[in-house]
């Protein structure tokens, strides 16, 4: 068993290099770049919209209040009617990625110290790198793909996204488990 306070510099180490990959993954790739469409008449929709301000969130049309509503004939006319649509409102100004930045940073150490924890319990100091590389990369590869899935399933995400991104995580899974194996006290 490998404590924990003994992998900071793996657990960093990995999160940097996962850092750094999804940037030349994102900015150099680009094949993400077509992952969301531009609305037909995007400057009509964004003038309809404005004059009711809608705050910062998630939100569903048409919305039903209860499953009794949603068995109704108005509802099912509405969601027939359409549009029906999952959308996320940001809040306006101007375009920073810094703090979209940090946090991913932040999730990645996050999954590292998951990695770092089921790998230091299951194998002990000088493990062979394989094995090391098995725990810390199966274990990254779900904390940065698996959750991807349900957007497709119960949200409508475009499966082409999500398998696009389940595979960002398999990248960043074989990333995370070969710095796991390279520097594993």
């Amino acid at each position: 068993m490998v404590p924990l306070p003994a992998l900071w510099l793996v657990i960093l180490v990995s999160a940097v290099a996962v850092f750094l990959i999804s940037s030349l993954i994102h900015m150099a790739l680009r094949y993400h770049a077509n992952d969301y469409r531009k609305l037909p008449d995007e400057d009509g929709v964004m003038n309809a919209l404005r004059p009711f301000a809608v705050p910062p969130g998630d939100y569903m049309f048409p919305r039903a209040g209860s499953m009794k509503e949603m068995g109704t004939p108005e509802y099912a006319a509405k969601h027939r009617a359409g549009p029906v649509a999952l959308i996320t409102v940001l809040p306006p100004g101007k375009l920073s990625m810094t703090g979209s930045l940090v946090l991913w940073f932040v999730y990645g150490l996050v999954i590292s110290v998951c990695a770092g924890y089921i790998a230091g319990r299951a194998l002990a100091p000088g493990a062979h790198y394989l094995a090391v590389f098995r725990f810390a990369g199966a274990t990254a590869f779900l904390g940065y793909a698996a959750a991807q899935w349900q957007n497709s399933i119960w949200f409508g995400r475009a499966w082409r996204t999500t398998l696009k991104n389940t595979f960002d995580g398999l990248i960043y899974g074989l990333v995370t488990g070969g710095v796991f194996g390279w520097l594993w006290p």
